[in-house]
């Protein structure tokens, strides 16, 4: 992991590294015959470099392909490309995207990921993926946020190893016929057939996107309304098919086939097969990350099973890891990645201690107990990731889990069932109706939780020292209350005084500041200006301001936001700030510093210049994109710096004191 982080963010080639593991693989034998029990670890340390080398390679070819195409030197120029699309992305309102890897460019064989958009209207339902296509299209970068504290698509990108994207219009592409057909493409096919098959019966719209993404992994089809739903109530894990589902998976097949161990070598014959039909059942799911980890893990747990000895959990985690991150190295950035891996670590280390803390002699307190004590293991070992990434914690989670985990296994099974029965048109009318009753009670009872305001905390501010020193304290309590001895109680108190410490010393920075940022906003007009913990957002439209005010807030760990119109005048360190809106009313004075146009004013620029002679000139996203390119042209004919946020994003003034006047 150490490696495969340097790599990625020192963007290291591999070639060099390749030869450090081949000068490193004697010098392993060597000390491994060689090391003395008393002598320097020389061993180990070798190891360790190895390991480093090792991430640094294989996270090098994930991001620098053999034979790619860089397009760096080359963006902006169109060129033919031979794409196969490898993802299907859930589309918009104005396009559609997929990820699409290299076959060749200008005639040439490469290499490579990149993001190709359609226009919704080129690409009908049966584009799917293994279909091939030849674009003439121009390639370009990801564009980084237009709004400070957004959420960065072109850094979440990267981390799936694709750094360019292709616009292609429909009179620009030609869809190939007999293209050639991959592992993935058949599972995705077979995927879209079986969910083809259960829109067919008269399941409840709702009740169908949770089945989708319960069973197949597909979670396309949810409302926003239900999957917000499932993420206050603290069970979206359960639509994300992983190690909770892959373990049940797991017994039931074990348990199925349970008779084939009659036969001679039937114990091998069962594990091929349950190894089988795990992988199969992560290909037809998606093979996301959460689900390709799971069956590794439980690969290795059904090889342990087979062989009737006794696992240790943390080496078939450490396993499973390995073989993951040396196929697909970028895993290590993905949410869900850490988080399964975090859960599954903190269950088997946690669980075990709870369960040995109390252990009640009522049969129904057992299990009731042992379903918190995984909920609460689980929690706390992905508590800071959590808060990190979503900034908000559902206090009742334990609640969902009481009541869903115990019945997971029923609904999972059934679900398997019913899908069988539909691909086999033999699925009958009263399955359906018992089975969407129950995905409409379990949604019901998400729901309920999950309307219990008072136990959601939301838009907790969450920064990467925080997450480091979160996970300080979460060990150091587990491992206090394990073993309390007075070095551990140092250890926990250290951990707690450095996280509040930081607290305090972000509040102290927070009052300190005052910025003033002209947001980017789509048919709006927005300024933000902060005061300390204090937000006023000056705005044309304060009903479309979306998630802007929310995220600029947690990230700036804001207290107080007050709205109010936008204002003609600015006054910006003895500077002048004049907003010239639709009206395109001049300003009373000669003298302004800087000049933002909203709404498209009807205006010839070249006599404002003249007139008012800013000496910087802003546009924002209530204006056209054409009128700004023209306006950008004049400006640069002027010789007068021109930021129009539609391109450049968010205009930071940098400011010390704000006033405004009419």
């Amino acid at each position: 992991m150490a490696g495969i982080v340097l790599g990625f963010y020192g963007e290291l080639p591999p070639s060099p590294f390749l030869l450090i593991l081949l000068i490193l693989l004697p010098v392993l034998y060597w000390t491994g015959k060689k090391q003395l029990r008393d002598g320097l670890p020389i061993f180990e340390l070798s190891t360790a470099l190895f390991s480093i080398a090792l991430g640094v390679f294989v996270v090098g070819l994930a991001i620098f392909p053999l034979g790619s195409y860089r397009v760096d030197h080359d963006l902006n120029k169109e060129k033919t490309w031979h794409l196969k699309i490898t993802e299907t992305l859930k589309p918009n309102a104005y396009s559609q995207r997929f990820v699409a890897q290299v076959i060749a460019v200008e005639g040439q064989n490469s290499s490579g990921k990149v993001l190709l958009i359609l226009p919704s209207d080129s690409v009908g339902t049966t584009f799917r993926v293994d279909n091939e296509l030849l674009a003439w299209a121009r390639t370009e970068s990801v564009p980084p946020p237009v709004n400070s504290h957004q959420f960065d698509y072109k850094a979440y990108l990267e981390k799936q190893g694709i750094h360019h994207q292709i616009r292609a219009r429909k009179s620009t592409f030609l869809t190939l016929e007999n293209s050639s057909q991959t592992l993935f493409g058949m599972a995705s096919n077979f995927r879209e057939s079986i969910i083809v098959k259960l829109k067919s019966y008269d399941f409840g719209q709702e009740e169908l996107g949770v089945i989708q993404a319960l069973l197949l992994g597909q979670r396309d089809d949810i409302s926003e309304d239900t999957y917000n739903n499932y993420i206050n109530a603290g069970a979206v894990h359960i639509l994300a098919v992983s190690g909770l589902h892959v373990g049940i998976l797991l017994l039931l097949l074990q348990f199925l086939l349970t008779p084939l161990e009659r036969l001679p070598k039937g114990k091998t014959l069962k594990l091929i097969l349950v190894v089988a039909l795990l992988w199969a059942y992560a290909f037809i799911a998606g093979a996301s990350p959460s689900i390709v980890r799971a069956v590794t893990m439980f690969s290795f747990l059904a090889y342990a099973m087979y062989l009737n000895r006794p696992t240790n959990s943390f080496n078939i985690i450490a396993l499973s890891m390995l073989f993951i991150l040396l196929v697909k190295p970028l895993f290590l950035f993905q949410v869900g990645f850490q988080m399964s891996y975090a859960a599954v670590f903190a269950i088997v280390w946690i669980y075990p201690k709870m369960q040995r803390f109390w252990y009640p002699e009522n049969y129904f307190l057992q299990k009731i107990w042992q379903l918190l004590s995984v909920s609460v293991a689980a929690q706390l070992g992905v508590l800071p990731i959590s808060l990190f990434y979503f900034h908000q914690f559902p206090a009742l989670f334990f609640v969902t889990n009481l009541l869903i985990i115990p019945f997971l296994g029923l609904i999972l099974g059934l679900g398997i069932l019913v899908i069988f029965l539909a691909l086999i048109d033999a699925l009958p009318t009263t399955l359906v109706l018992i089975y969407d009753q129950i995905i409409r009670l379990m949604n019901a009872i998400v729901g309920w939780v999950a309307q219990q305001e008072g136990f959601l905390f939301k838009n907790i501010p969450f920064d990467s020292v925080q997450l480091i020193l979160g996970y300080v304290v979460v060990v150091a309590l587990v491992v206090f209350l394990s073993r309390p001895k007075w070095k551990l109680a140092l250890i926990l108190l250290t951990g707690i005084i450095g996280f509040q410490g930081w607290n305090l010393w972000n509040q102290v920075q927070i009052q300190n500041k005052e910025n003033l940022i002209l947001a980017h906003r789509s048919r709006n007009t927005v300024l933000l200006h902060q005061t300390g913990s204090t937000l006023q957002v000056y705005t044309t439209d304060s009903l479309s301001l979306g998630s802007l005010i929310r995220d600029y807030s947690v990230a700036e760990r804001i207290q107080k936001s007050e709205v109010e119109p936008i204002k003609n005048y600015y006054s910006i360190n003895q500077q002048t700030l004049y907003v010239m809106d639709s009206l395109a009313l001049y300003p009373q004075t000669s003298k302004i510093d800087y000049l933002l146009l909203t709404q498209s004013p009807k205006v010839n620029l070249e006599r404002v210049l003249d007139s008012i002679r800013p000496k910087m000139v802003l546009a924002d996203g209530s204006n056209y994109k054409s009128v700004a390119k023209r306006w950008e042209k004049t400006c640069k004919q002027r010789k007068i710096p021109f930021h129009y946020t539609g391109e450049k994003g968010f205009f930071d003034f940098n400011i010390v004191v704000l006033k405004s006047t009419r």
